[in-house]
């Protein structure tokens, strides 16, 4: 099967999105080889089998080599840092991480004579939108360094696809949750700050609790709501979207991914208290500098262009797999490096 999908190099294949478009290719009969430098990803997370390259997407040797040796005709770019309110305090880490280096990589990209790119774009390019439903032309003015980082990447991309034989595809991720519904993989960062991935840890004792931050936003309840999508789902989004780019090689994508609807940080809590059948321990707090009350994608045309239909949606199927992945990650923590 493999023989008649060309081969794709993913970035940052060991972290958290990108080893589950890593399975998610594997899974479709796609070649795939990984880079990662490793700083936040993990060894672990790349399955046997699957060709993999710890070094940094700026050296641009390395990457020729791979493209040499693997015959790479597509890259799945997620390499990059990902830490909003840490991108506020350390802005040029960010602009290093995220935008230099993507230009990099995208320079190699066009030498190697690559011709499909696929990025992983994010709806804090949106910034705080004025509309109850974000589409993709909604203004993007970011508010962070983050947001900016991946929107100048955006840039770059719209205009080297201008200039030269290759397209790409922008996929703009709402808030990614859950793990591998097998549970190979999943969110192993050390301190991360999903909520989803928070309230699992808490659960577990790993945490003494989730902080609720801001409990007077215009919701139904006073706390934020957000747009969760299920990592698997959006690993699916990719492997269609690359099945597009090579189908429609003129045509360029900018879609969002989410599922067109919210839930507030209460009820993702309370999500949680029943697939764990207990209570985790909850403290209001102030609200933080830029968050929006509300943050709900549009998928529309996500799902007119392509045949993309979720299949864990549910809130408490996400917790399920996000709580499955802990309890593992808990084992694989003993004899496994990382950070």
């Amino acid at each position: 099967m493999s023989d008649s999908k060309p081969s794709v190099l993913v970035t940052g294949g060991a972290g958290y999105i990108g080893s589950h478009a890593v399975l998610a290719l594997r899974d479709a009969g796609w070649p795939v080889a990984v880079i990662d430098n490793l700083v936040t990803g993990f060894r672990f997370a790349v399955p046997e089998g699957v060709a993999f390259y710890e070094g940094d997407i700026a050296d641009a040797d390395l990457l020729a080599r791979i493209f040499a040796e693997q015959g790479t005709r597509a890259v799945m770019h997620f390499a990059g840092s990902v830490v909003v309110p840490e991108s506020v305090t350390n802005p040029l880490k960010y602009y290093h991480n995220n935008t230099s280096n993507s230009r990099a990589l995208i320079e190699a990209v066009v030498a190697a004579g690559v011709p499909h790119f696929i990025f992983s774009s994010t709806a804090a390019t949106y910034g705080i939108p004025d509309v109850a439903t974000v589409r993709e032309d909604t203004p993007q003015v970011p508010i962070n360094p983050y947001g900016w980082s991946k929107l100048m990447t955006e840039q770059m991309l719209a205009d080297t696809a201008a200039a030269h034989p290759m397209n790409y595809c922008a996929l703009r991720y709402f808030n990614v949750a859950g793990a591998d519904p097998q549970a190979r993989t999943g969110q192993s960062t050390a301190g991360a700050t999903h909520l989803i991935k928070v309230a699992v840890e808490a659960a577990l004792d790993k945490r003494e609790g989730v902080s609720v931050f801001g409990t007077d936003f215009a919701t139904p309840d006073g706390t934020g709501v957000r747009d969760y999508i299920h990592v698997s789902d959006l690993a699916a989004a990719h492997v269609l979207a690359l099945e597009e780019l090579i189908a429609t090689p003129e045509v360029s994508l900018t879609m969002n991914c989410g599922y067109g609807r919210g839930f507030s940080v209460l009820e993702v809590l309370d999500a949680v208290d029943r697939v764990t059948n207990r209570t985790i321990n909850r403290t209001m707090a102030a609200r933080r500098a830029g968050d929006p009350d509300s943050l709900i994608s549009d998928p529309s045309r996500l799902k007119a262009t392509l045949p993309w239909q979720p299949q864990h949606g549910d809130l408490e199927t996400i917790v399920t797999h996000a709580l499955a992945w802990e309890r593992k990650l808990a084992d694989i923590r003993g004899d496994s490096g990382g950070d």
